[in-house]
């Protein structure tokens, strides 16, 4: 574990972020310490940038981040690096899938960004706190350039919901972020792709990257970094693609994964 790792690309929620939605103090300390030794830390998320914005400037950080799952990544300044959406397949998932959700299930899309509610339930209001993000009911058209699309049901599983996505849009990626959190992510959009694109855009070499997460959005980023970190109490998918296995997120895994790859031992190792 003595290689001297550059970059520590790290998810938010169950990772970084406690279930009080506050950053685990230990884990902030670490990170602060980690970039204060002339290394970088990387933001990796599903939320949009106004919600991980919070986070990112509590910890001091001037990296840029990656936003949506890896549809989009912008600058500290805000200046957006890479894009993508939907595109053509916007207007079908709309009309083949979401017209069709039952009363249970919200979808969000989200448009630059502006949070747009698609199909309303009451799940959305648990979602709109916890992101701290304000939901708007503007008309949508069938060339909006959507980003991503949230679906919020009201209990797991989520399976057959996945599976009617994937056979509509077959093209788009569909990933939990969290067991009732289901993301539809342009083509190719993955933390793992926005993270190989990231390191190529500034010259890193990926085996000088580890990258921490939990839930199965955060093993495409994972499986592509040099070392695979996973949270302790995370996704037991997570948990069997990492390459380290540390301990869980509230007692401070970021913590853990900053000793590893700074020489000293995990708590855990896989």
């Amino acid at each position: 574990m003595s290689r001297g790792y550059r970059w520590l690309v790290t998810d938010l929620d169950g990772t970084l972020v406690a279930r009080d939605l506050e950053l685990v103090d230990r884990s902030a300390v670490a990170i602060r310490a980690w970039i204060d030794d002339e290394h970088e830390c990387i933001v990796a998320t599903g939320r949009n940038e106004e919600s991980a914005r919070r986070y990112h400037a509590a910890l001091g950080l001037q990296s840029p981040m990656i936003l949506f799952n890896g549809a989009r990544v912008v600058a500290a300044s805000g200046e957006v690096l890479l894009s993508r959406t939907l595109g053509d397949a916007w207007p079908t998932l709309r009309r083949d899938v979401l017209s069709t959700l039952p009363p249970t299930v919200g979808a969000v899309a989200f448009v630059d960004d502006r949070a747009i509610v698609v199909r309303d339930a009451p799940a959305l209001t648990d979602y709109a706190r916890r992101d701290r993000i304000a939901l708007l009911h503007d008309p949508l058209a069938d060339d909006a350039e959507v980003t991503k699309v949230m679906l919020i049901v009201p209990a797991p599983p989520m399976d057959a919901l996945a599976d009617r996505v994937r056979a509509v849009c077959p093209e788009l990626v569909v990933v939990a972020s969290e067991p009732t959190y289901l993301e539809v992510l342009p083509a190719d959009a993955t933390k793992g792709t926005a993270l190989r694109w990231l390191a190529a855009d500034r010259g890193v070499d990926l085996a000088d990257v580890a990258a921490i997460g939990d839930n199965p959005n955060d093993i495409p980023m994972i499986e592509v970094a040099g070392l695979g970190i996973a949270v302790g109490d995370g996704h037991p998918d997570v948990v069997a693609s990492a390459d380290l296995v540390v301990g869980p997120c509230a007692s401070g895994a970021v913590a853990d994964a900053v000793e590893a790859i700074s020489g000293a031992t995990a708590s855990r190792s896989h």
